[in-house]
């Protein structure tokens, strides 16, 4: 790693209403939906973004921090 710090809150903003909530990243992982608490709108990533967070989050996802493949399509699906 390049000792760059990796953040791992972001606040996640809905497009549909602009409710606005701070969320703890999954460091290993992509978060492919959102349910919004205000108006539960299903957030999914924008095309080219691996996760909810690189689409509308304040600071995108760990994996991408580090300059990582966030979303290994090598691995087994469940």
């Amino acid at each position: 790693m390049s000792g760059k710090e990796i953040l791992t809150l972001s606040k996640l903003t809905c497009p549909e209403c602009g409710h606005v909530v701070e969320l703890e990243m999954p460091t290993d992982a992509c978060q492919f939906f959102y349910e919004c608490e205000a108006c539960k709108a299903l957030l999914r990533p924008l095309t080219g973004d691996c996760c909810v967070f690189c689409s509308y989050g304040s600071v995108k996802c760990p994996p991408i921090q580090a300059e990582k493949s966030c979303c290994d399509e090598s691995q087994p699906s469940p």
